[in-house]
């Protein structure tokens, strides 16, 4: 049995809120202006510090890690009683974020959803308006220069809801294929062996100087931006908040920058 829709003026809204890399300054306009109207703010505690300037006077509901099903859950049945709610994420929500998860269990709920700015055909009980962000990779890239200007790929490394069967088939195919690869979530404390893994996979393909860009919290505090050679990318200090981009065959560094050319070079006269 679906849940009942808020009888009050409007439809009920639950607006997903990306907030890029972290630092305020690269939040959008439309994210600072949710944020700001916003009555109830839910998000991972981590997210949630990194916006507390802009919190006073709202109610926050934040969780520890693993319990993004339980920030969803209460995200929606704050927006399901007509108050206007927010749910953050980290980069964009569409990647490797919080949007999906909301729209699967607004499904799983029974819950008619509308899209904010999209046709409203019929009734619906919630209107979601997924507010997008610059994702990790993006701000990453820009800190070691231009490596994502040609085709690429993002895979993340934790197995805790794929299997690393899974992963490694994607890595060999991505690695055959020559995309720059960008790899989330390399490292953590409980899962210390998937970037060597991903590194000799990457090795049968990829010459060892390949370049690596490795960003740690781009764009925040503790910024760490370095690059290094695939056959050293395993002794790189990364974590959960690092983001590593390995290049394609025809990457290559210049000065202190990491480039990927988009092929300009070979079809046009540059004088």
């Amino acid at each position: 049995m679906r849940e009942k829709r808020h009888s009050g003026r409007g439809p009920n809204r639950l607006c997903v809120v990306s907030l890029g890399p972290g630092d305020l300054a690269y939040l959008s306009m439309r994210a600072l202006d949710v944020l700001n109207s916003a009555q109830v703010v839910v998000g991972y505690k981590t997210y949630i510090r990194l916006i507390d300037k802009l919190l006073e006077g709202k109610e926050v509901i934040s969780t520890g890690m693993r319990a993004e099903i339980d920030r969803v859950h209460a995200a929606i049945d704050q927006a399901m009683q007509g108050r206007n709610t927010a749910i953050v994420s980290s980069g964009d929500a569409g990647i490797y974020g919080m949007a999906g998860l909301v729209l699967e269990v607004c499904q799983q709920k029974g819950i008619h959803i509308s899209r904010q700015g999209g046709p409203e055909t019929g009734p619906h009980d919630l209107v979601v308006e997924i507010v997008p962000g610059t994702p990790a990779l993006c701000a990453g890239a820009a800190l070691v220069g231009a490596p994502l200007m040609h085709d690429f790929v993002s895979v993340s490394l934790s197995d805790l809801l794929t299997p690393w069967e899974v992963i490694a088939d994607r890595l060999t195919h991505a690695a055959q294929a020559d995309f720059v690869i960008v790899l989330y979530n390399p490292k953590s404390r409980k899962r210390d062996w998937q970037l060597e893994a991903a590194q000799a996979i990457l090795l049968r393909y990829r010459d060892r100087d390949t370049p690596v860009g490795v960003v740690n919290k781009a764009m925040r505090s503790g910024q760490q931006a370095r690059i290094a050679t695939l056959f050293e990318m395993h002794t790189m200090d990364v974590d959960m908040q690092t983001i590593v981009i390995v290049g394609s065959s025809k990457s290559y560094i210049f000065e202190d920058f990491m480039i990927t050319p988009r092929g300009y070079m070979d079809k046009y006269r540059v004088n």
